[in-house]
């Protein structure tokens, strides 16, 4: 069997007394769609910050393609790509300039209409993101985590507050990135996305 893209040993979150993430363990493969499916406060955004190295853990152990977080986060943060959240964009900018600013943050060279070609925005390339329908904020999210190539993208709750028929799209389009060997890990409250993942580790409080 190939050896896990991401490894998650004991993984546990301590504030004070409270124990946001109790003992977690699990394992995802390359090219896969994994689901963290849980209630609200559950821990489900603390795990994702921490595999993320966007937070530390208490006690445990992640490994991300290889890579000890603890010992090279820098190399983790190269890989991977992270759902923005909405109150990060700036809402007059249009999509195009958007892109081009964050890519100037990863330091890449893009191409930004290719990009919301993947995601199906290239008509609303000249919208300002305050213009965009819920859905289609969400589908522009997942555009910025694609800038820097990565191989492994994570989405915290990216439909939450969607409309049924733009949930539908937007793991439809899901499908099309791991199509292209995107490997996915998405954490959800609904129960019914959790049967489109091809793997879910359930997380109760």
């Amino acid at each position: 069997m190939l050896d896990p893209i991401i490894k998650v040993e004991n993984l546990t979150k301590k504030y004070g007394d409270f124990e946001a993430v109790k003992g977690l363990s699990f394992e995802v493969y390359a090219g896969e769609i994994f689901g963290l499916l849980g209630p609200n406060g559950a821990g489900k955004s603390t795990t994702l910050e921490i595999i993320e190295t966007l937070r530390e853990k208490t006690s445990g152990k992640v490994i991300v393609n290889g890579i000890d977080i603890e010992n090279d986060p820098a190399a983790v943060k190269k890989i991977i790509g992270v759902q923005l959240q909405t109150a990060g964009f700036y809402p007059g900018l249009n999509l195009v300039e958007l892109l081009d600013l964050f890519a100037g943050l990863y330091n890449e060279e893009i191409d930004p209409l290719a990009i919301l070609d993947s995601v199906n925005l290239r008509d609303k390339a000249k919208a300002k993101f305050k213009e965009l329908s819920g859905g289609q904020k969400q589908r522009f999210s997942i555009a910025t985590t694609l800038i820097n190539k990565p191989i492994l993208i994570f989405l915290d709750e990216p439909t939450t507050g969607v409309d049924a028929v733009s949930r539908k799209e937007f793991w439809e389009m899901l499908q099309l990135l791991k199509a292209e060997g995107i490997t996915i890990v998405v954490s959800t409250p609904y129960m019914d996305e959790a049967t489109l993942c091809d793997q879910v580790a359930l997380i109760q409080e």
